[in-house]
C-alpha cells in the first residue's frame, strides 16, 4: 500500500488538522508515514500545504515528486490547481471545496477554475462550507472534505473515526460527534460524485 497526498488551502481552514487525523489513522493501521509542511502566512490567509506520504514499506523522502501524488485534498479550488504538476494524471484524485476563498485582488474567475477541473479525470468538487452550515457543524467543513477523500486515500473508515476521537477527544464529546458526522457527510458526497 502506498498513498501520496498533497493537502492544501489557506491558513486557518483546517488543513493541518486533516493531516493529523490521516497520520494518526495510518499509525494505528501500522503504516509508515512521512510528512512535510509549508505554512504560509496563516494569519493573513496565506498558502498552507502539506505533503503526506503513507506506505506499508519504508519511505525514504517526505516530499512528493512531480506527477506522483495520488490525491490532492484542497480546501480552496484555486489552491488545488497550484499543485496539479504533482498529480498522477492517470489515476490521481482531486478532492476540493468548490467555494473560493478570495484572498487576492486578481483571483481567477471561478468558471475558469471549473473549466480546468472539467479537463481532469477524477475530481470531486463540493461546497463543504454550505454542507457544514446546513448540517449544524460549521466548524467541521474540513472533515467533510476528508470524508470525501476517504475513498481515494485507502484507509479504513473505522481507523479514521478512531483518529478523530483521539485528535478531538480533549475538546469534548460534542466536537468529536460533530466531526464523525462531518466524515459521514463527506463519504456520502464521494459516493455520489466519485464515479462522475
Amino acid at each position: 500500500m502506498k498513498t501520496d497526498i498533497i493537502l492544501c488551502g489557506v491558513g486557518g481552514q483546517g488543513i493541518l488538522s486533516i493531516a493529523t487525523i490521516i497520520g494518526e489513522a495510518a499509525l494505528r493501521e501500522g503504516l509508515n508515514i512521512k510528512q512535510a509542511e509549508v505554512h504560509g502566512m496563516s494569519q493573513r490567509g496565506g498558502d498552507v500545504q502539506s505533503n503526506l506520504r503513507i506506505s506499508s514499506s519504508p519511505i525514504h523522502s517526505d516530499l512528493i515528486a512531480k506527477g506522483s501524488a495520488d490525491v490532492i485534498i484542497s480546501m480552496e479550488p484555486m489552491e488545488a490547481l497550484r499543485y496539479l504538476p504533482y498529480l498522477n494524471k492517470e489515476n490521481g484524485w482531486i478532492i476540493t471545496s468548490s467555494a473560493p476563498f478570495v484572498n487576492i485582488p486578481n483571483y481567477p474567475d471561478i468558471e475558469k477554475i471549473k473549466a480546468e477541473y472539467a479537463k481532469m479525470r477524477n475530481v470531486v468538487s463540493i461546497d463543504i462550507e454550505a454542507l457544514a452550515k446546513d448540517n449544524g457543524i460549521p466548524r467541521s467543513a474540513n472533515v467533510i472534505l476528508l470524508g470525501a477523500a476517504l475513498g481515494a486515500i485507502g484507509i479504513d473508515r473505522d481507523k479514521i473515526e478512531n483518529a478523530i476521537r483521539s485528535v478531538f477527544g480533549r475538546k469534548g464529546e460534542s466536537v468529536v460527534e460533530a466531526n464523525i458526522k462531518a466524515l459521514a457527510i463527506g463519504i456520502d458526497c464521494f459516493s455520489k460524485h466519485g464515479d462522475k
